[in-house]
């Protein structure tokens, strides 16, 4: 059984929910009351996200690969950082990296390919919608992202770093954001969404009625690191 190695704490709510999600799906898997085998080195997430504000994507690639090298050293096998907004430095922090690490953009594009969706829409932090993390992956395989509008993206990313990340959710900003949603539908037709940011499906939970697949980020990370437990 591989150990996995976890760069938590951005945030922590989020990273409970990595935690619990973890937990439930290695139990249905193995379904001998064991739990999984888990280290999570939770960081500071402001000193990440000034780095990232201040476009220092050098500094956050050593920050972060102190951080997995912490990992390593209490015997990660494999690891992730459970989190969309680092992955925009995840090539530097891959080749960096002594353990290999999950990308969640490409465990989405999987689960995204293998719905045929052809125009996704992206929410997220401001870091992850405007960075090419995701355009990167899905453009060059034949699935268009789109991002909202500058508008949009303000309003989601304050809402984000403002509540999201303090485990706030307000009905109004979850209207608030489903609005979004179908602005980028009826302009930009998208036929699936991409919750590019680990705190938002914690808000987004029970959106089978809006007509198109979200997709959690989050789960499908945990999905992939799961199944590489296990192999």
């Amino acid at each position: 059984m591989k150990t996995l190695g976890i760069i938590g704490g951005i945030a922590p709510a989020s990273t409970i929910e990595y935690y619990r999600m973890l937990t439930a799906t290695y139990q249905q898997r193995r379904p001998d009351g064991s739990n999984p085998p888990v280290i999570i080195n939770s960081i500071d997430m402001q000193t990440m996200l000034r780095l990232i504000a201040a476009d220092a994507l050098d500094e956050v690639t050593s920050y972060l690969s102190a951080e997995i090298d912490k990992l390593v050293k209490a015997g990660a096998e494999f690891g992730l950082l459970a989190s969309n907004t680092p992955h925009v430095v995840f090539e530097g922090l891959q080749r960096r990296s002594r353990i290999p690490l999950i990308s969640i953009v490409e465990a989405t594009f999987e689960v995204a390919k293998g719905l045929n969706l052809k125009r996704v829409g992206l929410l997220g932090t401001r870091f992850t919608m405007q960075s090419v993390a995701y355009p990167s992956v899905f453009t060059r395989r034949g699935i268009m992202v789109v991002v909202p509008d500058e508008s949009d993206q303000e309003y989601v990313h304050g809402k984000y770093m403002s509540e999201l990340v303090r485990a706030e959710y307000l009905p109004e900003t979850r209207a608030g954001l489903l609005a979004v949603v179908e602005r980028l539908r009826s302009r930009e037709g998208i036929d699936g969404i991409i919750l590019g940011g680990t705190e938002l499906p914690l808000i987004l939970r029970d959106v089978a009625g809006v007509g198109i697949p979200f997709l959690d980020t989050g789960r499908i990370h945990v999905e992939a690191a799961v199944k590489e437990m296990l192999a």
